[in-house]
């Protein structure tokens, strides 16, 4: 009987680390690794996981909504039914709705403070730090997040007013724009609460500076009274504040009229709220990412 035939032994190659890699087919240059090398996206894809974390963070602590829930209603009992009275009544009551979702946008920016700052103490920045993520994506990932607590207050807000008489008057589109406004003011106002939040030692401090330039740069508008009627020069801080103009837009966009005998002031923002809120918003968020970032910098490395 014939022995089978023996096939010769051949040693395979080794692998070849050292070869160039081969052309890549159109289309295929920006899969789950090449979009990470471009520092745009890479940016974005990392703040998004950020976002979720911080979302995933909240839903595992209700608590810290409590106040961003509670306090539109606590304002809107008090300066429509105790104030409003004597201000107008139910058409006060309309009138102050844009003032009442600029001030609870404005007052949603304490809790990215708060936010940030617990981060800051409690080392998660600094675990962040260790991995090779870019140094905005976790300051975008919080401001990101915290427009769900924006949308979630402006809508306890706007329920509010709806069971105290507040309808809106105009179409959709009008709508749909005033709501955009408010998403792009509450993100810019978010860039001011994260510098408050680099700047303060702890999340104790922090919480107080995040309130007190909150409230005169709230109350010192348009949002409830006429400018008109503040004394001195807080008239014209009132007639150019983010805020008054903010209100102003909203009441625009809603068909919210003024009760009778409440003066109205004719300043430029006044004419152009939704432009001037608009141009207020981009030139915060400008400023404020800046210097977010470079107090971000020079906080993180000592």
């Amino acid at each position: 009987m014939n022995a089978p035939a023996r096939v010769p032994h051949t040693a395979m190659p080794p692998h070849r680390t050292d070869r160039a890699p081969g052309p890549v087919a159109p289309g295929t240059a920006l899969g789950p690794t090449g979009s990470r090398r471009i520092p745009v996206l890479r940016a974005a894809a990392e703040s998004t996981d950020l976002a979720l974390r911080n979302l995933l963070h909240l839903r595992r602590t209700p608590g810290l909504l409590i106040s961003c829930l509670v306090e539109p209603v606590v304002y809107a009992l008090l300066i429509g039914y105790v104030f409003g009275n004597s201000l107008g009544g139910p058409a006060y009551r309309s009138y102050m709705m844009g003032g009442l979702i600029a001030q609870t946008v404005a007052f949603t920016t304490t809790f990215t403070t708060v936010g940030l700052s617990r981060d800051l103490e409690q080392g998660m920045v600094d675990r962040f730090r260790a991995l090779p993520i870019s140094r905005v994506a976790l300051l975008l990932g919080r401001t990101t997040s915290d427009l769900t607590t924006c949308l979630a207050s402006v809508a306890v807000t706007t329920t509010c007013g709806l069971l105290m008489g507040w309808r809106a008057h105009t179409g959709p589109v009008e709508v749909a724009a005033g709501v955009l406004l408010v998403l792009l003011f509450s993100f810019a106002m978010s860039w001011v609460g994260v510098f408050v939040a680099l700047v303060a030692p702890n999340a104790q401090v922090a919480g107080s500076l995040g309130l007190i330039w909150l409230f005169p740069a709230t109350f010192i508008s348009s949002g409830f009274v006429s400018g008109s009627t503040l004394p001195g020069p807080l008239s014209t801080v009132a007639a150019w504040n983010p805020i008054t103009s903010l209100a102003n837009a909203l009441r625009r966009l809603f068909g919210n009229t003024p009760p009778p005998g409440f003066h109205v002031r004719h300043d430029w923002p006044a004419q152009h709220p939704e432009l001037y809120t608009a141009g207020c918003s981009v030139l915060l968020i400008a400023l404020f990412v800046a210097l977010s970032t470079w107090r971000h910098r020079t906080r993180t490395s000592r």
